[in-house]
């Protein structure tokens, strides 16, 4: 797994990168979830593309909100994580 998401994003699903781009920053679906664990790191180790996380849901960090709002908007955006 990898930290960085200019490496994970490109493994994520087509779908998955679509639906995060048009819910960015909404709670994070069932489905988003499975596969940025399976990428990115599981939600129970706390990885760094994990925000919030309560009654709704989990939710992106901010970096990573704004990481796929940069994405959204054909830009290239910096490594975080």
């Amino acid at each position: 797994m990898t930290s960085s998401p200019d490496r994970w994003w490109p493994r994520l699903p087509q779908q998955t990168r679509e639906w995060l781009v048009e819910h960015n920053g909404e709670v994070l679906s069932d489905e988003a979830v499975l596969d940025l664990s399976r990428v990115a790191g599981p939600v129970s180790a706390d990885p760094w593309w994990v925000g919030h996380r309560g009654p709704d849901g989990v939710y992106l960090s901010d970096e990573c909100v704004d990481w796929v709002e940069a994405v959204a908007n054909g830009e290239t955006p910096e490594g975080v994580g």
